[in-house]
């Protein structure tokens, strides 16, 4: 006797929706949808420095350890922003980042556009059916990475602080308007 096909369960409410409609389809939708959230929190970023400016906080912003890392991003941050869309939570934070320290928008946009790319073909395919079957065995796993992660943050903290607490600080950078005492 012929069994009945049973269909998938599906432990995803997403993965449902797109389970009927064309690749293409699907695919544009999850980059324009990877789109939309990087360039928002780049720009919600943006807004956060422009803000932070007029704080007491803001002279801060004008340092030379905060130039140095603008430089630094504006020169290599493409490669992270795409990178980050392969991570969970970094993505977020390197977007926000990346719209604090003032990354051109056309070097932002290249790491967005690939970034996004790698997300719609990861999250198109497979990374539904991957997400699914890992919280749908173990939902206790979202409980142990939130712990560890919280111990993480405590633990870098405490070593930031405290190498911070024991390094000299940083260098005064000489006024170019002052006159030379040695002349």
């Amino acid at each position: 006797m012929p069994r009945a096909r049973v269909a998938p369960r599906h432990t995803h409410a997403v993965s449902r929706v797109f389970d009927n409609l064309p690749y293409p389809l699907v695919y544009a939708v999850f980059f324009v949808g990877a789109m939309i959230r990087a360039n928002a929190t780049y720009w919600l970023g943006r807004g956060a420095r422009a803000g932070g400016e007029n704080t007491r906080a803001g002279r801060r912003l004008d340092s030379p350890v905060v130039r140095r890392a603008e430089t630094v991003i504006a020169r290599f941050g493409a490669p992270a922003v795409a990178l980050s869309f392969l991570t969970v939570g970094v993505q977020t934070a390197l977007n926000f980042a990346a719209g604090v320290l003032r990354m051109p928008l056309w070097r932002y946009e290249v790491g967005a556009v690939v970034g996004a790319m790698m997300w719609a073909g990861i999250y198109s395919t497979i990374g539904f059916a991957v997400f699914g079957a890992w919280v749908g065995e173990k939902p206790w796993l979202w409980v142990l990475a939130a712990i560890a992660l919280v111990g993480l943050v405590v633990l870098a903290t405490k070593f930031t602080s405290r190498r911070l607490d024991q390094s000299p600080p940083y260098a005064v950078l000489p006024d170019p308007d002052a006159t030379d005492p040695s002349a």
